[in-house]
């Protein structure tokens, strides 16, 4: 169980990667506001750190797989060229949409030209330019340090929300002000309350079904998760419920699913379940997992972590 709560940061559909950076006003004006996740991902600390590196490899999102591909399509080095990626996922009438923003010194100029030596011809969006990439993505190039990407229809909404059309992030002050408590680490995450208890399912497993998990779980109002990878990696998550009494329920479960598993666990599972640490504080549940460089890849790279991860 505590496997599935650190592999809730890796996995982008969950919750993604994050980035040791606060947003900057491009991306902040082309999110929405009706957010369910927002995912930043530090590229610069990803390529530094063995850590980062193995959990990127082994359990690489699907959204920036193919982000990467897309980018090589048209001449951009992901590795080189990118420093920070976020993710943001966002409520409309017809479900979920997701779009990205790039950061980098991307040279607009000299994209837009290697786009129109490769034929690839724009579709213009009020005054946007919207480019077709590979893997049924497009992307807006916003200035020449940030670039947006997503399927044509949520970067339109996107859009909106930059020209005045929608409520962009600005507007959210729930949201932003969970930003400012996790936007210094090499990966951070903020959830709304339908996102955190997604995730807490997901991450309770098989304790998710009992009674108790049933009767709290509309009571979760929100969650920010982040990781650092600059002396081996701490990962932290913070739960915010609407009283004491759900926070410390959803620990006791936790610990319950804790002992259960530390049963039957394996040498690789315990060294998940002896580095992380569960509590409660007032409205709040508190997760943290810290180990060294060398457990994390042993534990990154075995079989039970990607399945659990995927």
């Amino acid at each position: 169980m505590k496997y599935r709560i650190l592999a809730l940061a890796t996995v982008c559909t969950s919750s993604l990667f994050s980035f040791a950076a606060a947003l900057g006003s491009q991306t902040r004006a082309v999110i929405p506001a009706d957010i369910q996740q927002i995912i930043d991902v530090d590229y610069r600390t990803m390529q530094d750190s063995q850590s980062a590196q193995a959990l990127k490899k082994r359990v690489l999102p699907d959204q920036l797989k193919k982000f990467e591909t897309a980018l090589k399509g048209i001449g951009i080095d992901p590795e080189k060229d990118v420093d920070q990626l976020t993710f943001a996922s966002f409520r409309v009438k017809s479900g979920l949409q997701v779009v990205g923003v790039a950061q980098g010194a991307f040279a607009g100029n000299k994209v837009a030209l290697r786009l129109k030596q490769k034929k690839i011809k724009a579709v213009k969006y009020r005054d946007s330019s919207l480019y077709p990439m590979d893997g049924g993505l497009s992307m807006v190039l916003l200035d020449n340090y940030n670039m947006l990407f997503g399927d044509s229809a949520a970067l339109k909404t996107a859009l909106d929300a930059r020209d005045g059309y929608g409520k962009s992030l600005n507007t959210n002050s729930e949201i932003v002000d969970m930003i400012s408590g996790v936007d210094n680490d090499a990966i951070w995450s903020v959830l709304d309350d339908k996102g955190t208890q997604e995730m807490m399912k997901s991450a309770l497993g098989e304790a998710a079904n009992l009674a108790d998990y049933n009767v709290i779980k509309n009571r979760l109002k929100a969650s920010a998760y982040k990781m650092d990878f600059s002396n081996g990696v701490k990962f932290n998550l913070n739960v915010s419920t609407s009283d004491a009494f759900t926070a410390a329920t959803l620990s006791s479960l936790l610990h319950a699913g804790i002992l259960y598993k530390k049963m039957n666990a394996t040498p690789t599972e315990k060294i998940a379940l002896d580095n992380v640490a569960v509590d409660s504080d007032s409205g709040s549940l508190k997760i943290k997992f810290e180990t060294d460089d060398r457990k994390f890849i042993s534990l990154v790279n075995s079989d039970l972590f990607t399945a659990i991860a995927k």
